[in-house]
């Protein structure tokens, strides 16, 4: 369904469902069950909650950005796509759970009723807009995934992620004829499932720059030796980051790791996990990003995507949890994806700018990265 006159190709596909925003669970203080010496909280519910894309979306109303946009949704994931990346023993204890009103699968990962449908919607967003690239109906295209994807294993979910959202998508685009798929993940945390799901793939690079030992806790999985395994060997990196790192450490990392690994591998297309946690403010995560940071990663994919693959890009909004600051990062890559801007301004970016590392803890992480095996500078 389209809420609005088709838009040309160039235009920013933009994906979003209300219902993906009614995925609900247990109760928790952060991600640690209530009980022992666990105090329930007064009121506080889940870290993932809505209201970071809730407020994207109100932000972009607001603001009128979404006028320069083709806003769409789509249809929810059959089982057969999500059989590209789950086995049918996964389904079936995720469905089953699901209509008994909800559990946990993984302690990482509890939901509660309906929400095997509503990740299945997620899903569909995502498979959406990353087909819609890769078919040449879109150009660009940016979609809004609850819950997200990129720690859930083939038959494991974790960290808030049920299923796979953007492995199953990038193995659509496959049997599409992009054969070569670059994935590139900033989430704070680790994109161990999408690591895992083409670990052996030679076809798909997967990136993840991540703050170090965060999420996951699992040791060298995450690390730079992890660097994909068989036919695979080499078509995985990871580029770990010392937390507090800051605006300038993320600006090098992608300089002189990233874009360089992505212009060597040479994809047809490219998908961004684009996890905002590693905000300044962020509840699960120790960095000091800002929106600033998010444009630059952002104008930088977009320009390798102009000069590698004729800017086939899909950006898949999932991680993210500080209420008031996700949506201004947010907000930073919609408007240059889209060329458009909003005229709203960052309220907490002099502050964010302000906290960042002294010159000499610069220095330090700086000389870290230029020891990485991948790194170009």
């Amino acid at each position: 369904m389209t809420t609005k006159g088709t838009a040309t190709s160039d235009t920013l596909a933009f994906y979003f469902h209300e219902k993906t925003l009614w995925f609900a669970t247990p109760p928790a203080v952060l991600v640690q069950p209530v009980g022992g010496w666990v105090q329930p909280s007064a009121g506080a519910g889940h870290a993932d909650s809505p209201e970071p894309k809730r407020r994207l979306k109100g932000l972009m109303d607001a603001s009128g950005l979404s006028e320069a946009l083709d806003v769409r949704s789509a249809p929810p994931l059959e089982t057969k796509d999500l059989l590209r990346i789950h086995p049918q023993s996964y389904l079936d204890a995720f469905k089953t759970m699901s209509d008994a009103g909800g559990g946990a699968l993984h302690p990482t990962a509890p939901f509660l009723g309906g929400s095997y449908e509503i990740a299945c919607q997620s899903a569909g967003l995502v498979k959406q807009a990353v087909m819609d690239v890769a078919t040449g109906l879109r150009r660009r295209s940016y979609a809004v995934s609850r819950p997200s994807g990129h720690h859930c294993l083939p038959d494991t979910p974790m960290g808030f992620c049920l299923f796979a959202n953007v492995a199953i998508a990038v193995r659509a685009a496959q049997e599409a004829g992009r054969k070569r798929i670059a994935v590139l993940d900033w989430d704070v945390h680790h994109g161990n499932g999408t690591q895992s799901c083409f670990y052996d793939d030679p076809d798909v690079l997967t990136i993840s720059i991540h703050q170090e030992s965060c999420f996951p806790p699992e040791g060298d999985n995450s690390g730079v030796t992890a660097t994909g395994e068989g036919a695979g060997e080499g078509a995985n990196l990871n580029v770990p980051l010392w937390p507090g790192c800051g605006h300038d450490a993320y600006v090098a990392a992608f300089d002189n790791i990233i874009a360089p690994a992505i212009r060597d591998f040479a994809p047809e297309m490219i998908v961004v996990v684009n996890g905002l946690d590693a905000n300044g403010v962020d509840p699960l995560a120790r960095m000091l990003a800002h929106s600033g940071t998010f444009r630059h990663l952002t104008r930088g994919t977009m320009a390798l995507a102009d000069a590698l693959c004729d800017g086939r890009l899909s950006v898949i909004q999932e991680g993210g949890y500080a209420e008031s600051y996700v949506p201004f990062c947010a907000l930073a890559v919609v408007e240059d994806l889209a060329g458009a801007r909003s005229g709203v301004e960052d309220p907490f970016l002099d502050l964010m700018i302000a906290q960042q590392p002294s010159q000499e803890a610069i220095a330090a992480q700086l000389a870290a990265l230029a020891k990485h095996p991948n790194c170009r500078a």
